[in-house]
């Protein structure tokens, strides 16, 4: 596996691992109607684009194939950040987030923070995220929880 900067040729796959992974591994902690809400089948290209390029991306790779990736913004925030439905539990998030810190600390921030999924909050409690405080977020109609979190770095 490598770690490297997202491509705007990687876009549409990284697309594919949102939509495929969604549904698949949050439905043990969300609705059908919340992850289809979560995970439209009818998502923008470019609205993905824009954001992904907006922010400091990076994907992890497996022989060509793009099995994870997460965005750090300028201010510490942990925005969209999956691994492949196939390749959970492999290491490969503690993997990016070890990027993603590493970039933030070369930007001095000193505190990171996550909107974390009820899926996604053990893995950032295992890697010493807190919790601030539990939260709803309204998607197509549809309340999901989750979880503010943030560690000084």
């Amino acid at each position: 596996m490598k770690l490297r900067i997202y491509e705007i040729a990687d876009t549409e796959e990284i697309m594919k691992l949102f939509y495929d992974t969604v549904p698949e591994v949050n439905i043990h902690d969300y609705t059908r109607e919340k992850v289809d809400a979560w995970a439209p089948a009818n998502m923008d290209i470019d609205v993905w684009m824009k954001g992904l390029v907006s922010k400091f991306t990076y994907v992890a790779e497996d022989q060509g194939k793009i099995i994870g990736f997460g965005e750090l913004e300028a201010n510490g925030h942990i925005d969209r950040f999956y691994c492949h439905k196939d390749f959970q539990r492999k290491g490969i998030g503690k993997k990016i987030l070890e990027q993603l810190e590493s970039k933030a600390k070369s930007l001095k921030i000193e505190k990171l923070f996550v909107e974390a999924s009820i899926t996604a909050k053990p893995f950032f409690e295992s890697q010493s995220f807190i919790v601030v405080k539990q939260q709803q977020v309204e998607r197509r109609g549809q309340k999901l929880i989750n979880f503010i979190m943030e560690k000084s770095i």
